[in-house]
């Protein structure tokens, strides 16, 4: 499918470097909103809006709210905020109900919605009733899926943007082929050129940067260490890292010092606003930034409000 044929369907064919102006370079990431009621989320969600961050990424994990749903709730929510989606699973719809819940909010909410797709990892899969198989031939297929599918409705115009969950060479090449860009996520800064480098030039590359915003050093190793054990149990992630270098002493037991300090900055505002920059240096277009609180229902509002502050100072 060409980027003509992908604009005309009303997903993909947006382009890396409309991409990229559109989302800015400092996005927020939140795994908190979907803990609140739909009140509170909303709330929240136009808090960050007046803070200046132009997207709020949102995730489809497991017992996560359904994303196109999500989405939809915090579009309306808000007056111009993007929402993007990171990831829906593709496990959790078909090709065909995934571009057309696509089609339908870009319709709705004009250059508003990107959507993130990801094959997810095993054991999630799993638990869904799926059958985990080979990624890059299972989102081949997938992508395929989508450009075929019928829309009765008229296409949104700008088409809606599509970017991949990506961490390893094929899958960052499968998104500069065949999407705007990638979304990488649980990455330290020496990923971002090794994903730039497979993306090439044109295509968007998003990084997720996790974040505990403290002075005490004690807490946040542990509010960090609570959050990043899941992910250094997940192959993907894993596997991920040990490209990049590091070794099993550091990846198992629920994570060194070392390698939580390297993908979750733990510290000041300064501290995190200079592992931000880190990733732009390195080749990302945005950074969606990910703070984590001892309450993972605390959308980190204030904390948000600081470094925006710093950030554009």
């Amino acid at each position: 499918m060409t980027p003509e044929e992908k604009a005309s369907s009303g997903l993909g064919g947006f382009g890396g470097r409309n991409l990229a102006a559109l989302l800015g370079r400092l996005n927020a990431w939140s795994f908190a909103l979907q803990r609140l009621s739909a009140h509170d989320e909303a709330s929240a969600a136009r808090r960050l809006e007046e803070l200046r961050y132009p997207a709020i990424w949102i995730p489809e994990s497991l017992g996560s709210k359904e994303l196109m749903a999500h989405a939809s709730l915090l579009l309306g929510a808000t007056d111009g905020a993007i929402l993007a989606s990171g990831i829906a699973n593709i496990h959790a719809r078909d090709p065909m109900a995934m571009a057309n819940g696509a089609r339908t909010l870009g319709e709705q909410f004009p250059n508003r919605f990107v959507l993130g797709i990801g094959v997810s990892h095993a054991p999630s899969v799993k638990m869904r009733g799926g059958e985990y198989g080979n990624p890059i031939e299972q989102m081949r297929a997938y992508l395929d899926g989508m450009a075929a599918a019928q829309f009765a409705a008229p296409a949104p115009n700008p088409p809606v943007p599509l970017v991949l969950a990506a961490l390893g060479p094929r899958m960052l090449e499968l998104s500069a082929q065949r999407a705007d860009g990638a979304h990488s996520y649980f990455v330290p800064v020496e990923h971002t050129p090794v994903a730039r480098r497979h993306l090439g030039a044109d295509a968007a590359l998003i990084v997720e940067q996790t974040a505990v915003l403290t002075t005490d050093r004690r807490t946040g190793l542990d509010i960090a260490r609570a959050f990043g054990k899941h992910y250094l149990a997940l192959p993907n992630y894993a596997n991920n890292l040990r490209r990049l270098g590091w070794s099993d002493d550091d990846i198992g037991t629920d994570g060194s010092d070392r390698i939580l300090d390297a993908v979750i900055v733990i510290g000041d505002v300064d501290a995190i606003v200079s592992r931000v920059r880190a990733h732009l240096a390195g080749g990302a277009d945005t950074v969606a930034l990910q703070l984590r609180a001892e309450k993972s229902s605390d959308p980190a509002l204030a904390a948000f409000a600081e470094i925006r502050a710093a950030f554009d100072r």
